[in-house]
């Protein structure tokens, strides 16, 4: 009997759906090494692998078989994905046309060796919009950003998507959240087009554009509107559920809670950002890692605290996510310190720590990056985290992320099962 690789429900599926691997055709007790392999658009090679033992009938099914060793060990279903690591060192796997989907290779090996002998493989293709997703450029008065739309007449709920201070464009975020039922906006704020990279300044009314521009699309709800950010574009998002009307629900994501790095100008008002030295910047000789932690003012100081984001004067609903492990900065505790503001004022607040976890908390299946290039700085940096805590983590937190707009923006409490 051949050796068949199977991924199920189906080969192709969207990049945030969790799959079955099913090994059949082997010998009773066989040893094998399965290994995945994905070429990202660069044509860098992202690989894992893992030592099994088949069943006594000749079968494996990741979801009840443990790895004995190799890049992960334990009952991992997802832990092929997961565990990807480029050849390269500090490369960060991310998606930059979401029209086309990465293609996972399966394979399985004779043996725990040197993978020598091809016993079967398969393929599969993790896609980035679902069926009848619409992507549309916008440029729209100042507006740089790519709109997502689900099929259908809605209403939906609508939703601005933020990146942090590497800028550009990123999209697939957005596109997984579109093809989750969401309207959702990926804006560019800087480092895109004619955006410079490292503002002087940002505009408030430039994200009030998007804001208006997204409540004009007749897919969405108009009462319903949110906003999710992850590093600087979680400050962002918390300030635009502060200083703009109409948003009814933020997400920070490895964020704070006070403005950072780029003045922010408002009608009549500039919040500063929050005091920072980079001559406290630390540079490993070893690795040429930059460790930017100690690099801010501590932010318990009230002379920091006209920086802050008065959250406190919005009506809108907060969710904070954040990791212990988080080597970029200091988000945990900026993050406990917006949620003890805002419980001081009264205000029910979602917050979820995450050990083990990262800065970047991506949607699920990501591998973990806990070093790359930092586009804008031209400088290596360190985010952090721990493979399979990250991994657990980011898993909860996506569904966290959509039961808390669902909730908020349509009034829906969906079974985490749902989503």
């Amino acid at each position: 009997m051949a050796v068949q690789v199977a991924v199920l429900p189906s080969p192709q599926c969207l990049f945030d759906d969790p799959i079955q691997i099913h090994v059949t055709g082997l010998l009773p007790q066989q040893a094998v090494t399965l290994r995945a392999c994905l070429a990202d658009e660069s044509g860098e090679l992202f690989q894992a692998h893992a030592h099994y033992r088949a069943g006594s009938s000749g079968e494996l099914d990741l979801t009840r078989s443990p790895a004995l060793g190799g890049s992960y060990s334990g009952v991992e279903p997802m832990g092929l994905l997961w565990s990807l690591q480029s050849e390269t060192p500090y490369k960060r796997l991310a998606k930059k046309n979401v029209l086309t989907p990465f293609y996972v290779d399966l394979e399985v090996y004779d043996g725990h060796g040197n993978m020598s002998r091809l016993l079967g493989k398969c393929t599969n293709e993790r896609r980035f919009l679902g069926e009848g997703v619409k992507r549309i450029s916008v440029r729209e008065g100042r507006l740089k950003a790519t709109l997502f739309l689900p099929p259908g007449s809605g209403p939906y709920p609508g939703l601005i998507d933020l990146y942090g201070s590497g800028g550009g464009l990123v999209e697939y975020r957005a596109s997984l959240l579109a093809s989750r039922g969401f309207v959702t906006l990926a804006l560019a704020y800087m480092a895109f087009e004619d955006l410079p990279a490292m503002p002087e300044i940002l505009e408030l009314g430039y994200f009030e554009e998007a804001v208006n521009f997204l409540r004009k699309q007749q897919q969405v709800k108009d009462t319903a509107i949110g906003v999710l950010g992850l590093s600087k574009g979680a400050d962002l998002a918390l300030s635009m559920a502060t200083f703009l009307p109409g948003i009814k629900a933020a997400v920070s994501i490895s964020g704070s809670g006070f403005n950072s790095f780029i003045p922010l100008r408002g009608d009549g008002f500039t919040v500063h950002p929050h005091p920072y030295d980079l001559g406290r910047m630390k540079a490993s000789e070893e690795s040429g890692l930059v460790d930017f932690t100690d690099i801010l003012d501590d932010h318990r100081d009230p002379a920091t605290w006209d920086c802050r984001i008065p959250m406190e004067r919005s009506l809108a609903k907060f969710l904070f996510l954040s990791g212990l492990d988080d080597a970029n900065w200091k988000s945990d505790l900026y993050c406990q310190d917006a949620v003890q503001r805002l419980q001081q004022y009264g205000r029910k607040v979602e917050f979820y720590s995450y050990s083990g976890a990262g800065h970047l908390l991506e949607p699920p299946y990501f591998p973990l990056c806990r070093a790359s290039m930092h586009k804008v700085l031209g400088v290596f940096v360190q985010w952090g985290g721990q493979w399979r805590e990250h991994a657990k983590a980011q898993d909860d937190a996506w569904h966290r992320i959509q039961a808390f707009f669902w909730q908020h923006l349509m009034d829906l409490n969906l079974p985490k099962s749902s989503l």
